[in-house]
């Protein structure tokens, strides 16, 4: 797997989902939809949004899950399905009565027309310190990374700047085709 670096399979920042901090969540969603559109299409399509401070730092990430958990609502009734747990429910149970709950409430049109005006600062993950490698290591060291730190992607730095993101799909790929090569190479 040594034939590839980082910065070989990384998608340059310039090329990838980013929207300045304050932004909505609508704002994110654009942004997603417009990176998609724009990159290239024999790829893996991109699954989150960068977060950039004034300076054009990245501050965090928002996934697609995290956009989907905006959605849910910040469970003012979360103490009372705790309480039902506390009282010998299954969590089968709980869930059926939370889906139960989440069906007669607000039909979700009305929920995204809520959800598209909220910021992303309140839904991003801030990056933790093993989602970072440096542009020049192995794909090796990427591997160990996203599986210890069970990460969907990593974000690439060249000195302290982040320059680009490293996303699982790029690197499962390349190690589908190293696979394939060394299969080829036994034949």
């Amino acid at each position: 797997m040594s034939d590839f670096c980082v910065k070989e399979l990384m998608v340059p920042l310039s090329e990838y989902a980013t929207v300045p901090e304050g932004s909505t969540l609508f704002d994110a969603v654009l942004a997603l939809e417009k990176a998609q559109e724009e990159f290239d299409h024999t790829k893996y399509r991109h699954r989150a949004v960068l977060i950039l401070d004034k300076s054009d730092q990245v501050i965090g990430k928002l996934s697609q899950l995290d956009v989907l958990n905006a959605l849910e609502p910040k469970d003012r009734d979360l103490g009372e399905f705790n309480e039902l747990r506390q009282y010998g429910f299954s969590s089968k149970f709980v869930r059926n009565v939370r889906k139960q709950r989440r069906l007669q409430e607000t039909p979700l049109r009305d929920i995204c027309s809520k959800a598209a005006k909220l910021k992303v600062e309140d839904f991003m993950q801030a990056p933790s310190e093993g989602e970072f490698i440096d542009q020049e290591a192995s794909l090796e060291i990427a591997v160990l990374q996203l599986v210890m730190g069970h990460h969907f992607s990593l974000l690439v730095t060249h000195g302290k700047k982040i320059v680009g993101i490293l996303r699982l799909t790029d690197v499962f790929a390349a190690v589908f085709h190293t696979m394939k090569e060394c299969e080829s190479n036994l034949s």
